[in-house]
């Protein structure tokens, strides 16, 4: 796990991040010659390797492959959609336990579920924040972000609520041909390692969700805590395993997406 020490301006905003900087115990610099450090620059917060030739990483729901996802990626059809039974008469209240970057939330946001985000590692937690807030003004993502709130801390700290369906994608043990890994998952395994407690993760859903618990695995993956799940959805590379509490019945749930 990688200590992420600076946050550095890079535009002459300091202000602008000040507060933020001491929120996350960060020093506010020009440069870095650390491993990872976080970069505020025209506006947007990122995940930045000074000493790499890769990109920063940004959570940024507007860029054309979320969009692309949101607009053309099969809709109710998709097997995110699918995992948690959504259909236009079917849209429950979503948490999402491990929020990471958020796509996967967005996305159900954007079929019509209220969801609700946890992130516990606070620089993440920090980018997601700031993702969302671009959002907020975009044409395009500030309907979605409406049916979004975001939590920090960890899901021990939702005691008592409750939600139709809870989503669960912990961090796994990064593969060995490291040069397939995308660079955001490369990035967030040196930030925050992985989900030890991925096992505690199911346990605290199951006490969560009323009607489902869907936990995302790599394809080969055990089930975590080693229960079976009463039914998988497995794509190329990847599968969804679903936890069934009870009949997600259409008339029990939302029958239209906001405008």
């Amino acid at each position: 796990m990688s200590v992420l020490r600076h946050l550095i301006s890079v535009s002459g905003e300091e202000s602008d991040i000040s507060s933020l900087a001491v929120e996350l115990d960060l020093q506010v610099v020009t440069e870095s010659n650390d491993e990872l450090a976080l970069r505020w620059s025209s506006g947007q917060l990122s995940l930045h390797f000074p000493n790499q030739q890769q990109g920063d990483v940004l959570v940024d729901f507007d860029n054309g492959a979320m969009q692309y996802r949101v607009k053309h990626g099969g809709g109710f059809g998709q097997a995110v959609a699918k995992a948690c039974a959504l259909s236009p008469r079917v849209l429950p209240s979503v948490l999402d336990m491990t929020a990471g970057l958020g796509r996967d939330g967005f996305v159900l946001a954007s079929l019509g579920c209220d969801v609700t985000l946890v992130e516990r590692q606070p620089i993440v937690h920090a980018l997601l924040a700031d993702g969302l807030r671009r959002a907020e003004s975009s044409l395009d993502s500030r309907n979605i972000v409406r049916r979004i709130s975001l939590r920090r801390g960890d899901s021990s700290e939702l005691v008592g609520q409750q939600y139709e369906v809870v989503y669960v994608d912990p961090m796994f043990p990064e593969r060995k041909k490291s040069a397939a890994v995308k660079k955001e998952m490369a990035a967030f395994h040196q930030l925050v390692g992985t989900d030890e407690d991925a096992d505690l993760l199911l346990a605290k859903a199951l006490e969560f969700a009323t009607h489902r618990v869907v936990v995302k695995r790599p394809k080969g993956a055990p089930f975590l805590a080693d229960r079976k799940p009463s039914q998988s959805l497995t794509g190329k590379s990847g599968r969804f395993d679903i936890y069934a509490l009870r009949s997600m019945a259409a008339d029990k749930f939302k029958s239209s997406v906001d405008e």
